[in-house]
């Protein structure tokens, strides 16, 4: 158990080491149809391993929002019993887990559900969190009496988290950007009631498939010793690419054809707004432009226009920002703030109008430098350890960018003008279509 305990020593702090730089990325496909993405960092002894599959919200049924989440998450509750080796509940695996000193387990997002493996490549260790990963990933069990409870769990969930202005004002802009596409779907008590054990077992076995996956690992292995990591992950999973037959395609988020506004009561001492529309899809060339032009209107903190013309020109809120959620489909553009019930009109107004203009002129010469200096000198601490190493290759993977994707990274930003910059942002952008949502002020 000691010796368990310092390893569990060792991987904790192994979290906390830098990547030094971004390495070559080596890529290959297995006969079973899996993608595999390398990453070597041999300074640690220890390695990571994301799985993603299409797999994600996305694919809900329509009134089973949650299904993918649950499915995924439901995968470490519990393993069938196989050949010699006994059945396992929720309690046994998870002790299992720990006794490695390894961690393993699964979710969804938006667009795929994912696994993550966490283990030192000590052998002995390494083999055992090996096997019971394919246990995992091939044999969950999806026990009926731990999804009642975890139903009535995650329902109260819900329940307390409405209880927040924060929570509504996010999930009524949703509906509202995404009108009726699955990226907008909330999950409610009553989509946790529409679903059963053997939706999830359908579910997961339609979707996690070694043709359907991309891997992406980082850490003190080589290529030889990765493939055999994979192979060993998906061994209890059907292998014939074959079995991959396309799944049926998702409509797009539709834009949006005129404002809208929706004023929701709530006792709070601060409104919640949020300002926006659908953006843009993760492919979008003019990523860059988009990246560079959102830090200088409200991604770059206090010294954003949207923080420099709400807070500190006006005192109307402590603080003003914007995002991008790019995904395979159009993910939201949103403009947060929180302000004064009594003020809410007046920091809205300034809001749409910081957006207006930023829309139509572009950004300054000044503003464009200092975005540039920022994120290229940020850029190594999107690379200082192993999981943020491995989270920027899941992410060459999934969206199929090039494999010296790290390496151009800080180049491509470099070169972005302010005139890409105005006109990506006018392309993608429409501040008189925009949809606001205010929670707990009136306008």
């Amino acid at each position: 158990m000691k010796k368990n305990l310092a390893f569990a020593a060792v991987l904790w702090l192994a979290g906390t080491l830098p990547a030094l730089a971004a390495l070559p990325i080596q890529h290959w496909q297995q006969a079973s149809g899996v993608q595999v993405y390398l990453v070597e960092s041999h300074s640690i002894p220890m390695v990571d391993v994301e799985i993603d599959v299409d797999g994600g919200d996305r694919r809900d049924p329509p009134n089973q929002a949650g299904l993918a989440g649950i499915a995924a998450s439901m995968t470490g509750k519990g393993l069938l019993a196989s050949g010699s080796e006994p059945a396992m509940d929720e309690n046994q695996l998870s002790e299992a887990w720990a006794d490695l000193g390894a961690g393993f387990g699964g979710d969804a997002g938006s667009d795929r559900m994912n696994f993550s493996l966490r283990s030192l490549t000590d052998k002995v260790l390494l083999d055992r969190a090996l096997l019971l990963a394919s246990r995992q990933l091939g044999e969950p069990s999806f026990p009926e009496d731990v999804w009642q409870r975890d139903r009535q769990r995650i329902g109260a969930s819900i329940r307390e988290a409405d209880t927040r202005p924060g929570v509504v004002a996010n999930k009524a802009f949703e509906t509202r950007v995404y009108g009726g596409h699955p990226y907008g779907a909330q999950t409610t008590e009553a989509s946790l009631a529409a679903i059963s054990v053997d939706d999830m077992r359908r579910f997961y076995r339609a979707h996690m498939l070694p043709c359907r996956a991309k891997v992406s690992i980082v850490g003190d292995v080589d290529r030889a010793q990765a493939d055999a990591i994979v192979a060993k992950m998906f061994s209890r999973l059907p292998q014939d690419p074959k079995a991959c037959t396309p799944l049926p395609p998702v409509p797009e988020v539709p834009p949006l054809t005129a404002a809208s506004q929706q004023v929701i009561p709530f006792q709070s001492a601060q409104a919640h707004v949020l300002i926006g529309q659908p953006g843009y899809k993760r492919s979008d060339p003019d990523y860059f432009p988009l990246l560079v032009g959102n830090y200088i209107l409200g991604g770059g903190g206090l010294v954003s226009r949207l923080s420099t013309e709400v807070r500190e020109k006006r005192g109307l809120s402590y603080g003003a920002g914007s995002y991008f959620s790019p995904g395979l489909h159009a993910g939201a553009f949103a403009v947060t703030l929180q302000t004064r019930p009594d003020q809410a009109a007046e920091a809205v107004k300034v809001a749409r109008e910081v957006v207006a203009k930023f829309v139509a002129d572009g950004p300054s010469a000044d503003e464009l430098k200092a975005a540039k200096e920022f994120l290229i000198g940020g850029f190594p601490l999107r690379l200082d350890s192993n999981r943020k190493l491995l989270d920027n290759v899941a992410n060459i993977a999934w969206n199929d960018l090039p494999l010296d994707y790290l390496d151009t990274w800080t180049a491509q930003v470099s070169k972005v003008t302010a005139a890409q910059v105005r006109e990506a942002m006018a392309r993608k952008l429409q501040p008189d279509r925009m949809v606001t949502v205010i929670v707990g002020g009136t306008p």
